[in-house]
């Protein structure tokens, strides 16, 4: 395993990254906006106190010190581009060191979530357990069975979210390692499979578009599991009747994965925030979807597992038309 295969490189840490390189050019554009308005300032006054064929001119001043108009120009534009490239670096210097705070609380975060998760996993495995029992031990038409089963059914959606949670605190910790090949349209099929009976149940249709296949080195499951998080997103908010689309491209350097909708498209955030943890959009309008809110941990782990294998994931476009995310991996150059 190499070096660089063992350095953790997670969102969090690129996003203090982005965000230190976002402040510190803006910092620096402004710092260069000021030296540039001086400069400006030097040469309309000195172009405005001598004539045109004074410029080559020597001018002697007490101490019996030449210097041309041209020469004192150019002095001032060394002078000028040095101040503005002094400015870059401390800002970029002060910026990292601001912006360190952020990354520990951060890293904060997802210990306590990791934390917190185990301490639920637990408790809501007894808890399901123990439904499950009352629902084997209740007879036959018994009234509350009904009651029962949504029950067991509140209780797997918690155990579900704390695997998620887990999931993407532990993800987003850990190097990669060296993985094999895999086949990536295989695991997409899988996770089309896995959402097909929830589809069907909403009278939504899924497609699969791919026609070569898409090696890469990373996990059959984690592919699987990028893939359910998108789909399960695009049939919370599809409208009834409608078809999802799952495009596999695949180029000399990277293999996509782009799942479309024809959902009201994404409301009530940014589409650049949704793969934040905690991130949550405003509810489905009118033209399908549910009611249900948020985009869930789902989409911020495929971030993580995007981010950790050297990949993206972006939103490709979202409009009342639909939305469409794309997942980019590297292609594996070894079959």
């Amino acid at each position: 395993m190499t070096h660089s295969a063992n350095r953790i490189v997670d969102s969090d840490t690129l996003a203090v990254r982005r965000a230190s390189l976002l402040v510190g050019t803006r910092i620096a554009v402004a710092c260069a906006a000021v030296v540039a308005v001086v400069i400006v300032a030097v040469f309309v006054y000195i172009l405005s106190e001598i004539s045109p064929g004074e410029l080559f001119e020597p001018v002697p001043d007490t101490d019996n010190l030449q210097v041309s108009a041209v020469n004192l120009l150019w002095a001032a534009a060394v002078l000028g581009v040095a101040l503005i490239i002094l400015a870059g670096v401390l800002s970029w210097l002060v910026t990292r060191r601001a912006v360190e705070p952020l990354g520990d609380v951060l890293r904060l975060q997802r210990a306590f979530v990791a934390d917190a998760s185990h301490e639920l996993r637990t408790p809501l495995a007894v808890l399901d357990a123990r439904l499950q029992i009352l629902q084997r031990t209740l007879p036959a038409g018994d009234p509350s069975s009904s009651v029962v089963a949504e029950l067991r059914g509140d209780a797997k959606d918690l155990i579900h979210i704390v695997n998620d949670l887990l999931e993407s605190a532990e993800i987003g910790g850990a190097a990669a390692h060296d993985t094999d090949v895999t086949d990536l349209v295989a695991a997409v099929d899988d996770a089309v499979q896995s959402l097909v009976l929830i589809a069907v149940d909403q009278h939504i249709t899924i497609e699969i578009d791919a026609t070569q296949p898409a090696p890469v080195r990373v996990p059959a499951s984690s592919i699987t599991r990028c893939v359910v998080a998108l789909l399960d997103n695009a049939v919370r908010f599809a409208p009834s009747g409608s078809i999802i689309t799952v495009g596999v491209a695949v180029t000399k350097k990277m293999v996509t994965v782009t799942v479309r909708d024809r959902g009201p498209g994404i409301q009530g955030i940014d589409p650049a925030r949704i793969f934040d943890r905690f991130a949550h959009s405003g509810a489905a309008v009118d033209s399908g979807g549910h009611a249900r809110t948020g985009f869930g941990i789902g989409l911020s782990l495929v971030r993580e597992i995007a981010v950790r294998y050297g990949g993206t994931v972006h939103v490709v476009d979202s409009s009342v038309a639909g939305t469409a995310i794309r997942l980019t991996l590297p292609r594996s150059r070894q079959a």
